[in-house]
């Protein structure tokens, strides 16, 4: 009779773990017996992980904005744990405004979070993952870096300069036998759409009926249930080949796919056109 490898914890590192997904994942990782740094900028926020699980969780507070942080917290959660086996870039908020509503300083804030930040903490974890060997770097993403949304533009944009970063970083950094994916969750019942994970660019008179409609097209939208992820995102890090991209939940695929459809029929529609241009 085989016996059957039992498996060995994985040590996460994971940002913005005091609401929706990041708790979800946390306390999901935790309950099967992982170990985890759980991150937020608030540590009275995720107080009860250390109260329910003990020394298997590392509560470290953490702005991603701040480099010099990240770097402590990374070297602080290697020198509890001493390794890291998944770094989770999870940290993150939407700004809710039209391209012309919103103000450069709030994009630019924006930026900072779901851009700088994370670039933060990828930078500050290369050195540490390929003195160990391996590793692998999780960002959570949308189905929004793929198609786009009007009102939460600027949102958008952050993801596709989200996956387009994720996809060079993940060729670059195979060679250390450093693995990325991009997570992609589609609409969720999460706490993504609370004022805490939201902020409003000033709005003006000449939008505010189609953000109206927008809004209430967005309130019956199917939302899944957050609970239901853990499953499969720890069947997917637990492959020994897990995807560069990988979708949460089962209405993203249709939405990309008609939205490169769309793309494809219209760069055909044009080929000639275009060919035209080579010279």
């Amino acid at each position: 009779m085989t016996v059957q490898q039992k498996r060995k914890p994985k040590v996460w590192f994971i940002t913005g773990t005091s609401r929706g997904f990041g708790r979800v994942w946390t306390e999901a990782a935790l309950k099967r017996g992982d170990q985890v740094a759980a991150t937020a900028r608030n540590l009275e926020s995720i107080a009860d992980f250390k109260e329910n699980y003990g020394d298997k969780v590392l509560l470290l507070e953490l702005d991603v904005t701040n480099p010099d942080q990240v770097r402590l917290a990374l070297d602080q959660a290697v020198e509890y744990f001493g390794r890291l086996d998944i770094v989770f870039n999870n940290a993150g908020y939407s700004l809710v405004g039209t391209i012309e509503e919103s103000d450069p300083e709030e994009v630019r804030a924006l930026y900072e979070t779901n851009i700088f930040g994370p670039l933060a903490v990828i930078k500050a974890a290369l050195p540490i993952l390929r003195k160990q060997g391996y590793g692998h770097i999780l960002g959570t993403s949308s189905n929004l870096g793929h198609i786009t949304l009007p009102v939460i533009g600027y949102y958008c944009s952050s993801k596709w300069a989200f996956e387009s970063l994720h996809e060079s970083l993940a060729a670059e950094v195979a060679q250390f036998n450093i693995q990325v994916t991009i997570v992609e969750p589609g609409a969720y019942a999460t706490e993504f759409g609370s004022k805490q994970s939201l902020k409003f660019a000033d709005g003006m008179d000449i939008y505010h009926g189609f953000k109206e409609k927008f809004f209430g097209n967005l309130s019956s939208m199917e939302r899944g249930n957050p609970e239901a992820t853990a499953q499969a995102l720890f069947t997917m890090v637990d492959s020994e080949n897990p995807p560069l991209r990988f979708n949460l939940g089962s209405h993203n695929l249709v939405g990309i796919k008609a939205a490169y459809n769309e793309r494809l029929k219209t760069w055909e529609e044009w080929d000639e056109v275009s060919q035209s241009a080579q010279g």
